[in-house]
């Protein structure tokens, strides 16, 4: 049994699957994921929104960029970027941030049991060049500024509580953030060529307002152990976080980060890698490499943004590249999962599950135009393995 499938199953008990799957494969580390036949089958012809998808899945738009969002009087917000799903009694809540600088922010948009939209609003603004974030397990979602000494933002996806700044989450050009429940920790990636990798510890989880921002620290090579070392002055002024602790391990442009079963997954986009820390034994390795694909060509490239599903499936859209969300199993297969043509001068973003697992929400960040005006956000929806 692959030690992955350990780590990204989801009906299993987290801690005790994963000391298992140590025990099982001791310090070995997994090769990075080659490319073969997804689990869905081949890609179709692209359907009338342009978008190829396997046999059985179908697509819709949900909303373009300046126009009021179906059934509301709300007009989407320009460059979605970063994006999460929030179960709403029997519906649920798309969030999507905004990628433009200033104004920024983040809007949502609700959904009924069916799919219907009931409702669209802004939750965040008056911001700068949103990218991604995070959901969190008390449902806010975390918008991260990618800027020079940018700050992440805690939200309310209902809209009803204003957003609140937290600055003891650092000061960097932050990407995204994931939640890790069981160690009560945030983890965070920089979008710097010479950036880290981060984990904000809250002095009570549930309460972002104070804790201690730590970097993680390793050596040179793709794979060893790893530790945490506390960043002396995480509001980078006049020391970047980046430069504060020498041995810090450093990434080149980091990008979507995911959590599952003491397993964290984040991509680097300068590289077009994807890294795993297996959390549970403390050894970080590479799940993905464009480079070593063999043979060629990559099927992923441009790694951006990355979600989960409940299979244990990685989904990772691509910031150029041929316009691809690609899939990686928990058997280390990599495969295109869909494809958007006529776009090239765009980016793929927000990858989100809603929460039954059925629907798949992204955008194309600048659409058809290659202008932040011109954003599309799609649901796809189709028999989403529940297993793998």
């Amino acid at each position: 049994m692959e030690r992955r499938v350990f780590l990204r199953g989801a009906v299993i008990g987290a801690s005790a699957a994963a000391f298992g799957g140590t025990l099982m494969r001791g310090a070995a580390y997994a090769a990075p994921a080659q490319k073969g036949p997804g689990p869905y089958g081949a890609l179709l012809a692209a359907d009338a929104n342009g978008i190829a998808l396997p046999s059985g899945f179908t697509s819709r738009v949900i909303a373009r960029s300046g126009q009021t969002v179906p059934g509301t009087s709300y007009a989407w917000h320009s460059a979605p970027d970063g994006g999460a799903c929030f179960a709403d009694g029997t519906g649920w809540i798309y969030v999507s941030n905004s990628e433009i600088n200033p104004s920024g922010g983040a809007s949502a948009v609700k959904f009924n049991a069916s799919g219907t939209i009931t409702g669209a609003y802004r939750i965040l603004s008056n911001t700068r060049q949103n990218c991604a974030g995070g959901a969190t397990p008390w449902n806010t979602w975390l918008s991260c500024e990618e800027v020079s000494l940018g700050y992440v933002y805690e939200t309310d996806p209902w809209g009803g509580d204003a957003a609140v700044r937290r600055d003891a989450m650092g000061k960097f050009k932050h990407e995204a953030a994931a939640a890790d429940p069981v160690r009560r920790v945030i983890y965070l990636t920089e979008d710097e060529t010479d950036g880290c990798f981060y984990r904000f510890i809250p002095t009570t989880w549930g309460n972002l307002s104070s804790g201690q921002l730590q970097v993680l620290v390793a050596g040179t090579a793709t794979s060893g152990s790893y530790r945490w070392a506390n960043v002396p002055d995480p509001d980078g002024s006049p020391t970047a976080t980046r430069d504060q602790v020498s041995a810090a391990k450093i990434f080149n442009g980091g990008e979507g980060c995911h959590y599952a079963n003491d397993t964290v997954w984040f991509t680097t986009k300068g590289d077009n890698r994807v890294w795993q820390l297996n959390l549970a034994n403390g050894t970080y390795e590479l799940a993905y490499d464009d480079s070593l694909v063999n043979p060629g060509p990559a099927p992923l490239t441009g790694v951006d943004n990355v979600t989960g599903s409940s299979s244990g499936d990685l989904f990772i859209a691509e910031d150029g590249g041929n316009m691809e969300i690609c899939i990686i199993t928990p058997d280390d297969i990599v495969a295109p999962f869909l494809r958007i043509s006529g776009q090239s001068g765009s980016e793929i973003t927000g990858p989100a599950f809603s929460p039954d697992g059925k629907r798949l929400y992204f955008s194309s960040q600048r659409g058809t135009t290659g202008s932040s005006s011109g954003g599309i956000t799609y649901e796809v929806t189709g028999p989403f393995r529940a297993t793998a």
